[in-house]
């Protein structure tokens, strides 16, 4: 399939800027992939299609707050950088995004916060990710650390076009996010509440978690028509044994195991054995999911509504038939569904 397979027109009216006011109660359109069905249900109703044994798959990275602004040396110039990746904790180097990057040279210097307390120096221009910045602090790594997340802002997505409100920092997080290390949110996980997750769990349904620390593979758009050729930014995952034993043995007893968001689902086909089951996995991944996929382990997914040409929803469309997504997208459209970080929710069976 080509990018243009991928291309749709979406009104800007449709995409979320803020989270509905309670979590659960998000809208949910559910696909039935057998039959190409759609049904129309708020996010909470999606225990309904689940039994006890089955498994849910949560990424529970945690993102920080990966966007910083400061100011370039002599000029004063105000330079917007978006915290990528930690490539050295002793040397305090990272991965970063620089806005405007035709401003940006090798050698230059960058002062955070008002008191300057906080410099940067770039050091390289030259990686696939932007520049490589070494932080000069006089502190330890974990008051390094205390200063960012101060001076750092939630990584809203740029199409948000508002001022950043003090609900993002608790709203732009699941309630189950544990391990810091992402600059975006796994968003399909957005919808669920700690009730929600408690009415599963009674129901008998397991709670499986992997982390997958979401960066620029997640988002980065793909450039190339032809898309074998797109190269997937590298993202951190970790899937322990607690999590491998549930999912094998919903696998064993056919229950339902449904991956929660592309980043789990990409997780999971990250790390399949040679007998089609999940195995552990520490490192990382750069799986790029897209048509014609056969998938080994999860065989439902959540997800939200994703925007034109993205990997996200080259993904949903490789799970689930392409003209049958590109026509739920159509119904979506039509009866006016929420589109991306903070829209609603599908429910892929």
């Amino acid at each position: 399939m080509k990018l243009t397979d991928f291309n749709f027109e979406l009104p800007d009216s449709l995409l979320a800027q803020h989270p509905t006011p309670i979590r659960d109660e998000s809208r949910l359109m559910v696909l039935d992939r057998s039959n190409g069905k759609i049904e129309h249900h708020t996010f909470k109703d999606v225990i309904n299609y689940f039994d006890e044994d089955d498994v849910f798959v949560l990424n529970n990275t945690k993102v920080f707050p990966a966007r910083l602004y400061g100011n370039k040396e002599k000029t004063g110039a105000r330079i917007e950088v978006f915290l990528l990746r930690e490539l050295n904790t002793d040397q305090r180097l990272w991965d970063v995004l620089v806005d405007p990057a035709r401003k940006i040279r090798i050698g230059n210097k960058l002062y955070f916060g008002e008191d300057e307390s906080l410099v940067a120096e770039v050091i390289d221009n030259t990686t696939s990710r932007g520049r490589t910045l070494r932080f000069l602090f006089d502190g330890t790594y974990s008051e390094f650390r205390v200063k960012l997340n101060e001076l750092g802002q939630t990584p809203l997505p740029k199409y948000i076009n508002r001022a950043i409100e003090e609900q993002d920092k608790e709203r732009y997080q699941t309630i189950y996010a544990k391990h810091e290390g992402a600059v975006a949110a796994p968003t399909a996980g957005l919808h669920f509440s700690k009730h929600l997750l408690k009415r599963l769990q009674i129901k008998g349904i397991n709670l499986a978690e992997l982390t997958l620390h979401i960066g620029l593979g997640t988002f980065n758009p793909v450039e190339v028509e032809d898309l074998s050729k797109h190269k997937m930014d590298s993202e951190e995952l970790i899937i322990e044994d607690e999590a491998v034993d549930l999912v094998n043995t919903a696998l064993k007893s056919k229950k339902r195991i449904c991956a929660v968001g592309t980043t789990v689902m990409r997780g999971l086909e990250s790390s399949v054995s040679s007998i089609k089951t999940l195995k552990p996995h520490d490192g990382w991944t750069h799986k790029f999911l897209f048509p014609p996929h056969k998938f080994s382990i999860a065989n439902c997914m959540i997800t939200n509504f994703h925007t034109s040409k993205s990997t996200l929803l080259m993904t949903v469309s490789a799970f689930a038939d392409h003209d049958m997504i590109m026509n739920a997208y159509n119904v979506a459209k039509k009866e006016k569904y929420r589109f991306s970080s903070y829209g609603d929710a599908m429910l892929i069976l």
